[in-house]
């Protein structure tokens, strides 16, 4: 199945107009005419059957034709993790958590962060590019990059976590996820979390834990926490 993804349908929307580039790739890559059915997702858990009824390469137009509401999962899960130095790494990490399952993302900006600068349009590409390969109703929802020390300003419910490397006392995050809770994990840049950084998220309530006995990449540990509280709540 190919899905589409159009954040403006509804459940009330009858038809759907597409752009130059996805009429393109409906007429003359998928080849689709006239009755033939297209699915569509506006990322808050709809999901369409449309036909085409205008097959124009530069104006395809379908009717919506059938609507499903499919229940999202039964965990929270907002990852705060520092931007990589090299920027494809970050957005690896960003697709394979799409996949993976999750809910919300912010970039945060750390005293050892190399990356300060960051372009969240094309982020969005990819998180929307993964909703749609792996056949998700659900878009992430990408926040603002921000400081660690604004990013701790917030008001947080459900389990608090930082994972960073300093040898400390830590609890492993297997041991501590539950199901069906609301998680915020935070990861650090290649540098890690400094001194400052760790304490002031403890005294925000923030649990300290290890990923596991291997020193992780700031992408890899992104995605092993994202798949430990996947796999805790199969």
């Amino acid at each position: 199945m190919q899905l589409f993804y159009n954040p403006e349908i509804t459940e009330n929307t009858p038809e759907i107009t597409f752009n130059k580039d996805e009429s393109r790739h409906i007429i003359k890559v998928l080849r689709k005419s006239i009755g033939d059915a297209l699915h569509i997702t506006n990322g808050n858990g709809w999901l369409f059957t449309a036909e085409v009824f205008i097959n124009n390469i530069n104006k395809c137009v379908a009717k919506i034709v059938s609507k499903t509401f499919q229940k999202k999962h039964n965990y929270n899960l907002h990852l705060a993790v520092a931007p990589t130095k090299m920027n494809d790494r970050y957005e690896w990490f960003l697709e394979k958590a799409t996949e993976i399952g999750i809910d919300s993302i912010t970039p945060i900006i750390c005293d050892h962060s190399e990356r300060k600068v960051i372009k969240t349009e094309r982020f969005e590409r990819i998180l929307q590019s993964a909703v749609k390969q792996s056949l998700q109703c659900y878009m992430p929802k990408l926040h603002e990059a921000k400081t660690l020390n604004s990013f701790l300003k917030q008001d947080f419910n459900g389990d608090l976590f930082i994972a960073h490397c300093e040898e400390t006392d830590k609890k492993s995050l297997k041991n501590q996820l539950k199901p069906n809770a609301n998680i915020t994990i935070l990861i650090g840049p290649e540098g890690d979390f400094s001194t400052n950084e760790i304490e002031a998220a403890i005294k925000t309530k923030f649990i300290p834990v290890t990923l596991g006995e291997t020193r992780l990449r700031t992408e890899t540990a992104a995605i092993v926490a994202c798949h430990s509280v996947a796999f805790i709540n199969e």
